[in-house]
């Protein structure tokens, strides 16, 4: 009885409450299923395009010095090396508090119990969770391969015997460590550069793919036997 009291007493802040609720996911934002990959999703795209100069900065440079150092040492090395610096850095911070501590006479406790006390530990639900998620990417890589190798298609198996042709010259000049390297660096400058370019970018880009679709074209007709695929 109270709760119809007052839903009659306040019609209109329940409609426009209401109004809000059914407005908001038109906003743009997230959908509730989606939310964590939209929430990666996101957080990727603002790396790369440098929303935040100094979180790209710390991950850039992490992850250069990182090759780099793989491909002057071997992954061991590295690993180990990577290892003692950070048992260097906690050790060192643990014994620096200890004589603190000792010296102040206070009772902090360990240094590190916030991060210590973090639950961690995965869950059955979420392990499943990413296990799907990984399956339908599995599940259609292994389509794909299947339909490129037994040539369900001529021309898509011909332009990926060009390309892994193409790429016998490209290993023959690179590595792969190199190729990372020149991977991460195109990775966080190409898409700052288009954005700020985009109508330049997308001009060019859309006189290439006219001539490429006219050549595939042209391809399709002279090869015996292929027929065409129909615009979807």
């Amino acid at each position: 009885m109270a709760e119809s009291s007052a839903a009659t007493q306040f019609p209109s802040v329940s409609s426009s409450s209401s109004g809000v609720e059914s407005s908001a996911p038109a906003g743009g934002s997230c959908p509730a299923l989606g939310a964590k990959s939209c929430g990666s999703s996101c957080a990727v795209r603002d790396l790369i395009f440098w929303r935040d100069v100094k979180k790209t900065g710390v991950v850039f440079g992490t992850t250069l010095i990182m090759l780099l150092s793989l491909a002057a040492f071997s992954v061991i090395s590295v690993v180990s090396y990577l290892i003692l610096a950070l048992l260097s850095v906690t050790i060192s911070f643990r014994v620096y508090k200890s004589v603190i501590q000792a010296v102040q006479k206070s009772e902090e406790g360990h240094p590190f119990k916030a991060y210590l006390d973090v639950d961690i530990t995965l869950s059955s639900e979420a392990f499943h969770n990413y296990m799907n998620a990984a399956m339908v990417h599995v599940n259609r890589a292994l389509k794909l391969i299947i339909r490129l190798f037994l040539v369900e298609d001529l021309v898509d198996s011909l332009k990926l015997a060009v390309f892994m042709w193409l790429m016998t010259y490209v290993g023959a000049v690179f590595n792969g460590i190199t190729l990372l390297i020149l991977a991460e660096l195109l990775i966080f400058s190409v898409p700052i550069v288009y954005e700020k370019y985009k109508t330049q970018i997308d001009h060019y880009v859309g006189i290439a793919r006219d001539q490429t679709k006219s050549i595939v074209e042209k391809i399709q007709a002279k090869l015996p036997g292929i027929t065409k695929k129909k615009a979807e």
